[in-house]
């Protein structure tokens, strides 16, 4: 069976394809690489902004001068601002991460939620990673940078499959240095790097009752990780990996975990 390897501080880990089926089924067969799907990000943009409720759309610019989407809803209440990531193949105001935007909006946080790079809709996980891996981490240390811009200082971090994969290789080259205060990471596959020693920070390791394969069969080697005091892995009853109609529950348990 093919699979997929990629390198952690941790080790090896291969992922069987079978098992990656699940997370990527907005994504078909592709026989050869893909470019970055710029066009596709701005046809988003077209259709998200006009109907915003919460929040307004503002333009980032990643270090290749282009510019990417985000969406930010400044909160009255003082306080700490969230950075938002979403799953592959979508956008900043799609499923589980555009839920959680309003309702942690509501919950009195500043949010921030970006568009992540994406592939044409014909794209396969190779088109992915590493590919577009590089602009990812660069669009997450740009938006880091815009909000502490804005005036808010080390972010809090809510990732959510891909967007979790993204992150992941992002602290792993930052360590420390990550302008970060926590992170909320949401069905992972596959594992954390051994670096989240040295991160600094707390993690709530977020997964669903009915998770993806590689999520639920990392479990416990991602609580191993979890060495941070603060630190802590939550299941979210009755929920699939995206999480539809648990929304609410998560952005009350991410507001606990934040106030602990």
């Amino acid at each position: 069976m093919t699979s997929l390897r990629f390198e952690t501080r941790a080790g090896a880990l291969a992922l069987p394809w079978a098992h990656l089926l699940a997370l990527f089924l907005t994504l078909g067969p592709s026989g050869s690489s893909m470019a970055q799907d710029y066009a596709r990000e701005q046809r988003w943009a077209d259709e998200i902004t006009p109907g915003l409720v919460v929040g307004e759309a503002v333009q980032i610019m990643a270090t290749s001068g282009k510019p990417f989407l985000g969406l930010f809803a400044k909160s009255e209440r003082p306080g700490r601002a969230i950075l938002l990531l979403h799953s592959v193949g979508t956008h900043p105001d799609f499923g589980v991460i555009g839920a959680l935007r309003a309702h942690l909006f509501d919950l009195g946080y500043s949010t921030l939620a970006i568009q992540l790079p994406v592939q044409g809709r014909e794209a396969k996980l190779d088109d992915y990673y590493p590919k577009v891996f590089g602009d990812a981490k660069d669009r997450i240390g740009r938006s880091l940078q815009w909000l502490k811009t804005a005036g808010f200082d080390k972010p809090v971090l809510v990732s959510h499959t891909m967007g979790s994969w993204m992150v992941n290789e992002y602290l792993d080259e930052r360590h420390s240095k990550a302008e970060v205060s926590a992170w909320v990471c949401m069905s992972l596959t596959g594992g954390y790097s051994w670096t989240t020693r040295a991160y600094g920070f707390p993690i709530l390791d977020v997964y669903a009752e009915n998770d993806i394969a590689p999520t639920m069969k990392s479990n416990s080697r991602r609580k191993l990780a979890l060495v941070q005091s603060g630190s802590r892995q939550f299941m979210v009853p009755g929920a699939e990996s995206e999480f539809g109609t648990k929304e609410r529950l998560l952005a009350e348990e991410i507001r606990r975990f934040l106030g602990s």
